[in-house]
C-alpha cells in the first residue's frame, strides 16, 4: 500500500510530457530499455532481475501478479510480445525512485490467436543496491 500511496502522492507532483527539467539519469535509462528490450524477447531471466521480490502489476484488466506469476507468463509455449515502441516517455525521479511512463500498442501471439491493445503503461522504480527495479507497475487500456 505505501507504493500506491507514493505513486498517487506523485501523480499531483507530476510536470509535463519530459517529466522533469533534468534528463533522465543514465543507469535508470539504460534499465528503462534493458526491461524493453527483455519484455520484446522474452528474456525472463533479465526481467527476473529487473523486477523486486516483492513486484506487483495490476494489469489493464485489473488483475494482480506478483513477481512469479508475470515471469511465467513467458514461459507459456506459443507466447509472444510484438516489437513495440514506447511515446513519449515521462519520468520523475526523487533520490532512490522514481516513476516512469508511457504509451504504447502492445500486441502479443497466445494460444495462436494475435491480440493488440492501446495501454498506458507506469512503472515505480526503486534504486537497491546501486541498481534500478521495478517494484509496481499499473497499465491502463486506452480506448481506441
Amino acid at each position: 500500500m505505501a507504493v500506491i500511496a507514493a505513486t498517487l502522492s506523485w501523480a499531483a507532483a507530476a510536470s509535463g510530457p519530459a517529466g522533469a527539467s533534468e534528463a533522465l539519469p543514465a543507469d535508470l535509462a539504460r534499465a528503462v530499455e534493458a526491461y524493453n528490450l527483455a519484455t520484446k524477447h522474452g528474456d525472463t531471466k533479465t526481467l527476473a532481475d529487473l523486477v523486486t521480490d516483492d513486484y506487483l502489476l495490476v494489469n489493464s484488466d485489473a488483475s494482480l501478479q506478483d513477481k512469479a506469476s508475470y515471469l511465467k507468463d513467458f514461459a507459456v509455449p506459443g507466447f509472444k510480445v510484438d516489437p513495440y515502441e514506447i511515446e513519449p516517455l515521462s519520468y520523475q525521479v526523487r533520490g532512490e525512485t522514481a516513476l516512469t511512463a508511457w504509451t504504447f500498442k502492445l500486441g502479443w501471439t497466445l494460444d495462436g490467436r494475435h491480440e493488440t491493445r492501446r495501454l498506458r503503461m507506469a512503472h515505480y522504480w526503486v534504486r537497491r543496491d546501486g541498481r534500478w527495479r521495478i517494484a509496481y507497475t499499473q497499465l491502463t487500456r486506452i480506448p481506441e
